[in-house]
């Protein structure tokens, strides 16, 4: 027999079909369906008898559209108000594992409108909800929230309060054993280390993922990010060679499922070429037949048009591209900084060509012929001094430059000052050894 919608299911269907040309009927249409216990029948109001599997089914579907309408209009009160009034009127009556779903898509939606991030608005919510969620002990909810808001926070460069976060939920989740939670924490630890710059810390919990991965199943798009990582990871301690095998699996992984994040890896498996001095024909290489149609991009334009420069050691040609490609390449973290470090090898290479021949040299000649402003050269120059890469002193108040012969002392030389180091010690000893003769 089949059933007969319910006032619910009717009213729901009737505003559906509004939302996209009158959103603000169908607004208050889908919050009647939501809260609404009464319906117009032959002229009087009466209650009307639903099962509650249907009811439910059909509020759940007015939040959908709800959300719908609010991520289209940017109406991002409205979502805070359908998530207190879901707090008062719905969240009681469900099972809690419907609730957690229901928090996060709301929270999901606000993240879709553009600029809550930025504002501050997203992580607000966060920081609202995990407090509802210890009032009503939703001890599950407020962790997988806390992770979100540790996560919003690395997003916006706060480090810290990522980390003090993390801190307290990882001890809280390992007793609890949640894997599958605790592997997200993990990984997101070590994002949160790296971005610190304390590397030792990013490996070990970046270990600490692998490790609890190895004891659960692993969605394919999340063990792309643990790839990912650990190409990140590799290639800031300069290993390139298993940082492009990270790279490429985490590529295969998101490719398979469509994901864009594949095109990113591809970038960072070019850029590995690039630091590892391979010549512009092997970066190209990496993006070809197939792939090349699909991913080809500006991003992959980028990263070719760098090798080239790189092999030309050309110094202009490399700003020209950092100028023209800015957003594919400034933009991205990582490859700002493996770039920046690129940058700077070649500066230094092509300064101590052009000082080679020179014991004193003005600085400004240096400037104009290496093409740059005379403040980066005097900055570059003092800099590589410090670092013991260049042999000289700069002579600020007369603009030069000197350069001393770095003189290479013969081994001999070395032998004798250890040996003359280990007699001292013998003597030393003979003379304790003496004394205690006496």
């Amino acid at each position: 027999m089949e059933e007969i919608p319910s006032w619910r299911e009717k009213a729901l269907e009737d505003a559906i079909s509004f939302k996209d040309h009158e959103p603000d009927r169908a607004e208050g249409m889908l919050l009647e369906v939501l809260v609404g216990e009464q319906t117009n029948f032959g002229g009087e109001m009466r209650k009307v008898d639903e099962e509650d599997e249907r009811k439910v089914r059909a509020q759940e579907a007015a939040v959908a559209a709800l959300l719908e309408i609010y991520v289209k209009m940017g109406n991002v009160s409205g979502i805070v108000k359908l998530l207190d009034l879901l707090k008062l009127r719905f969240f009681p009556r469900v099972a809690k594992a419907k609730t957690a779903k229901l928090v996060r898509t709301l929270i999901d939606a606000v993240d879709r409108i553009p600029g809550t991030k930025d504002s501050g608005v997203l992580q607000g919510l966060c920081e609202e909800t995990i407090e509802w969620c210890k009032s009503e002990k939703r001890t599950f909810l407020r962790q997988k929230i806390e992770g979100r808001l540790a996560a919003l926070h690395l997003e916006s460069k706060r480090f810290l309060e990522a980390m003090t976060i993390l801190d307290e939920l990882l001890r809280e989740v390992k007793r609890l054993d949640d894997k599958a939670h605790l592997l997200e924490i993990q990984l997101l630890e070590s994002k949160v280390y790296r971005a610190l710059r304390n590397l030792p810390k990013s490996k070990a919990a970046l270990t600490s993922a692998r490790t609890t991965a190895n004891a659960i199943y692993v969605p394919p798009a999340f063990q792309g990010e643990i790839d990912m990582q650990a190409g990140i990871v590799a290639a800031d301690e300069k290993d390139y060679k298993t940082a492009y095998s990270y790279f490429y699996e985490a590529f295969e992984g998101f490719m398979s499922l469509d994901d864009p994040r594949a095109a990113q890896n591809l970038k960072y498996m070019q850029l590995c070429k690039i630091m590892a001095n391979s010549s512009p024909g092997d970066v190209i290489s990496v993006v070809s037949g197939s792939v090349a149609l699909k991913y080809a991009g500006p991003d992959l334009e980028a990263m070719q048009s760098i090798a080239k420069a790189y092999e030309a050691r050309s110094l202009q040609d490399f700003e020209l591209v950092l100028e023209k490609y800015r957003s594919q390449l400034g933009d991205d973290p990582v490859v700002e900084t493996h770039l920046s470090s690129l940058y700077n090898g070649l500066l230094e290479n092509n300064l101590l060509r052009i000082i080679e021949p020179f014991s004193r040299v003005e600085i400004e000649h240096v400037a104009s012929l290496i093409k740059l402003n005379l403040s980066t050269v005097e900055s570059k120059l003092s800099q590589m001094i410090l670092d013991k890469k260049l042999n000289g002193i700069l002579d600020q108040g007369n603009g030069i430059l000197v350069v001393y012969e770095t003189r290479t002392l013969p081994k001999a030389y070395q032998s004798t000052i250890d040996t003359f180091s280990k007699m001292d010690l013998v003597v030393d000893s003979l003379f304790e050894r003496a004394l205690s003769l006496k």
